[in-house]
């Protein structure tokens, strides 16, 4: 029935590649790119059974490959669905990976949602007597073990949960996976990156004719103790000159001095510095 009413015309969802516009096709390309640059493709060397159909294949030292057109498709369905909520801070995004605390918080910045970042409070979903509360319509975490908590809860509100999956997380409870690497601060940053830029896509915010202004790199996550590093090399850079500079001004100094008493009678000889004045 429903294709006699349609009669030729062709439904909304692209069937190929070949009806997909020129403009995500070049993105995707470009994306895919930006992935292998980023190691998203790499997974472990254990394979769940679910995980499977998202495998391209396994290298000699038993790394599972992911296949990176799958996951591309899976950030793009998962922008959707988190386009669908009208509210964005009805969407929590949960990381309790280091290397994926970043990555929230500045996901969370461009799209609305509430971060958690860090260590999830157990019965933040559950328990309505504490302050933390929360009834979200949509739950996003970084690694389906780490997030097992939150998945948990989530489970028990019926709450849809979108998670990066590894190619050894477990799939209970996600109901859209997104199969990539987890594990590397440069794979969490980017994939969140395309998440954020797909949702300000179909939000209109930003045209697909021109690029993000945002850097991939403002959602890596950073060491604070390689940041201290960094500061106190940049001081000790910024030290140095400047302490060349001082030397140098006090060795002009001396010399200034060293030539005015040049040609000035010694200390020792007295009588012939005054018959040298008079003469």
């Amino acid at each position: 029935l429903a294709q006699a009413r349609l009669g030729s015309r062709k439904p909304f969802a692209y069937a190929n590649s070949a009806q997909r516009p020129a403009a995500m096709s070049l993105t995707k390309e470009e994306d895919i790119q930006k992935m292998l640059v980023c190691k998203t493709h790499l997974g472990t060397r254990n394979c769940d059974h679910r995980m499977k159909r998202y495998v391209f294949r396994r290298t000699v030292d038993g790394i599972h490959i992911i296949h990176l057109g799958k996951t591309w498709e899976k950030v793009m369905v998962a922008a959707r669905v988190i386009v669908a909520i009208e509210n964005p801070s009805d969407i929590v995004v949960a990381s309790q990976r280091p290397y994926g605390s970043r990555a929230v918080l500045k996901f969370s910045q461009y799209t609305g949602a509430h971060p958690m970042a860090g260590r999830w409070m157990p019965g933040t979903l559950t328990n309505q007597i504490t302050s933390k509360f929360l009834e979200p319509r949509l739950l996003m975490v970084t690694d389906p073990r780490t997030d097992a908590q939150a998945i948990k809860e989530a489970s028990y509100a019926n709450i849809p949960v979108i998670g990066l999956v590894d190619t050894d997380s477990p799939l209970d409870n996600v109901d859209i996976a997104i199969p990539a690497n987890n594990k590397g601060k440069e794979s969490i940053a980017l994939l969140y990156w395309l998440l954020a830029r797909e949702v300000l896509y179909l939000r209109g915010t930003l045209s697909r004719n021109s690029e993000w202004e945002v850097m991939v790199d403002s959602f890596f996550w950073r060491d604070p103790e390689e940041l201290m590093r960094q500061d106190e090399a940049e001081h000790e850079e910024w030290a140095a000159p400047a302490q060349a500079v001082a030397a140098t001004d006090d060795w002009g100094g001396q010399v200034a001095a060293g030539d005015a008493s040049w040609d000035a009678p010694a200390a020792g000889s007295g009588g012939a510095g005054a018959g040298g004045a008079d003469w």
